[in-house]
């Protein structure tokens, strides 16, 4: 696994008006390297879809074809880190003023070594604070 993508970056694959260098870059990375997410991260992405096609953002039809494309993606969904929510993530989310969803990614990228591609700031700048690189789409 190259890096660890929260539903931030996987939603904006499939909102137009969120796509840009980076996101596509991340979606890319992950079609040819793999990426590592933590226990909660499809109901998450799911969350977001539903709402968006609630809002009227996509169609229902289109949110349902976006999530069984991204079933297939060689994305490894991490189980331990539902052991870590209570003692760890928890930790994490105290000390960075992160909820335990965001703190979950932070958690995970920490205890993997890997870069953490967010386009959520407070989950950026606490990443940053725990020494936890950014994930980068530039060779």
């Amino acid at each position: 696994m190259s890096f660890v993508v929260d539903a931030s970056v996987a939603l904006a694959w499939h909102f137009p008006e969120e796509q840009t260098e980076f996101t596509l870059g991340c979606l890319q990375a992950v079609v040819e390297r793999g990426a590592l997410v933590p226990v909660h991260w499809r109901a998450e992405v799911a969350n977001g879809m539903v709402i968006g096609a609630r809002r009227g953002r996509i169609t229902r039809p289109y949110r349902d074809q976006a999530l069984k494309k991204m079933e297939v993606l060689p994305i490894d969904i991490d189980e331990e880190s539902q052991a870590q929510f209570w003692n760890g993530t928890r930790h994490i989310g105290d000390m960075y003023g992160l909820t335990i969803y965001d703190a979950a990614y932070l958690e995970l990228a920490q205890r993997a070594r890997l870069p953490l591609a967010t386009l959520d700031k407070a989950l950026r700048r606490a990443a940053e604070q725990a020494g936890v690189k950014p994930f980068s789409t530039r060779a």
